[in-house]
């Protein structure tokens, strides 16, 4: 099964995950002249090589009208640019310290009707044109919520860029071309301390980042004290990526580095990897513990923290205790060298005194992404198969992105699809 596995040790921006990616193929260079008879406006995309900690990998620059986005600030009258992460296009360290600056920058596309007429008009198939639309439609959504604004009202600021629209674009084209069986994600590391946006200062990760990580497995950085992960960055991979755990056994064929501006103790990048995914089994711990002193509230915060912490399954049981009393069994599936973090996670957020603890293999199917043409659009279909069976079904949320812009119900929309 061809697998990309993305690593995200030091976070992920758009265009550290375009470098990686680009450093999979052959003639990165062809790629990169791909890249600019796309059709962003005023784009021009520039491949160089960089060096971190000793390893050599790529850095791409997004130049608008022949000047990266720093330069842009600089002729706007910002002078000030203190954030230590400042590679992504489309983050919020980019961002002015006057949000009226960001209002008035030549290159800001507010509103998402603004991007929507960039994306029809680009030289790409309906199908990426569909992908880009659904990373901005992640956007959208995590910026309402954040600021308790209807979509239509949210004003993209940073994301907005030009630059940030040739980071998503980037990424789309770049996996269409890999057409990879399953995307891998790392857990990822959003950093810490502070980060400087159009809205003012605010913690890391900043509030749309973190909507974006809700499900996610994701943890902040003790040394490095700036914004890691950016919210292009995380829209991405939760739109790609098949799975968040750590790196499958694999036979790895190519290696690509992505790397940031600056300079940090450990190598600023992301690191993505191409070859054959070859497990079938793993051996997997269960955790259970029962209670019968908690909420069904406090239960569901739980659950949700085991999920972060990277449980495959968490799920209850109705179960009667000591005293004829009714109780909870809590039940948490994890992986072996998630059971340290899975069960501090458990005793943090429950009121259990014990824990136990059952060590099982796990037979699981052969997993694969295929890719079906619709009239409305690319939709993937996970193919499941092995052990003399096979099963198919609708990635959720691209069958979810048709019925937001369409207005029919999921129920309606695989109907047609089965036609």
């Amino acid at each position: 099964m061809r697998t990309l596995f993305i690593e995200c040790k030091m976070g992920v921006a758009g265009d550290m995950l375009t470098a990686a990616l680009l450093g999979l193929f052959e003639d990165p260079d062809k790629m990169v002249r791909e890249l600019n008879g796309l059709g962003v406006p005023k784009v021009t995309y520039v491949l160089e090589e960089s060096r971190k900690c000793g390893i050599a990998g790529n850095h791409v620059r997004v130049l608008v009208d022949g000047k990266e986005e720093g330069e842009l600030w600089e002729d706007h009258g910002e002078h000030e640019h203190e954030h230590e992460h400042s590679h992504d296009h489309g983050h919020s360290e980019h961002s002015s310290a006057n949000s009226e600056h960001d209002h008035n920058h030549d290159h800001s596309l507010n509103f998402l009707h603004d991007i929507e007429d960039i994306i029809e008009n680009l030289n790409v198939s309906k199908d990426i044109k569909s992908d880009v639309r659904e990373v901005y439609q992640l956007l959208a959504e995590a910026e309402s919520k954040a600021h308790n604004e209807e979509i239509s009202m949210i004003h993209f600021h940073e994301v907005g860029e030009m630059d940030a629209i040739a980071d998503v674009l980037a990424v789309c084209y770049l996996i269409h071309e890999l057409d990879p069986d399953k995307i891998i994600v790392s857990p990822i590391n959003y950093g810490g301390g502070s980060a400087k946006c159009a809205h003012g200062i605010l913690p890391v990760p900043t509030p749309a980042t973190a909507l974006l990580l809700n499900g996610i497995p994701s943890y902040g950085s003790d040394t490095i004290k700036t914004e890691l992960c950016t919210p292009t960055g995380a829209a991405l991979v939760k739109y790609f990526a098949f799975e968040f755990s750590n790196q499958p056994q694999m036979v790895v064929n190519k290696i690509g580095y992505g790397m940031g501006k600056k300079d940090f103790p450990q190598a600023n990048c992301v690191r993505a990897l191409w070859g054959e995914a070859q497990d079938s089994s793993e051996q997997i711990v269960e955790l259970n513990c029962n209670v019968d002193d908690m909420t069904a509230e406090e239960i569901g915060y739980a659950m949700e923290a085991l999920f972060a912490e990277g449980a495959l399954e968490v799920f209850t049981t109705a179960v009667g205790m000591k005293k004829s009393r009714p109780g909870t069994l809590i039940t948490c599936i994890c992986k072996l060298d998630k059971r340290d973090q899975i069960i501090e996670k458990i005793f943090a957020n429950t009121t259990t005194l014990g824990i136990r603890e059952v060590v099982s293999n796990r037979y699981v199917l052969d997993r694969e992404i295929k890719k079906l043409d619709t009239p409305y659009g690319e939709v993937r279909v996970k193919r499941s198969f092995g052990y003399n069976v096979e099963r198919t079904k609708y990635e959720y949320e691209d069958l979810a992105g048709i019925a937001r812009r369409t207005g029919k119900s999921l129920q309606e929309i695989k109907e047609e699809l089965k036609d």
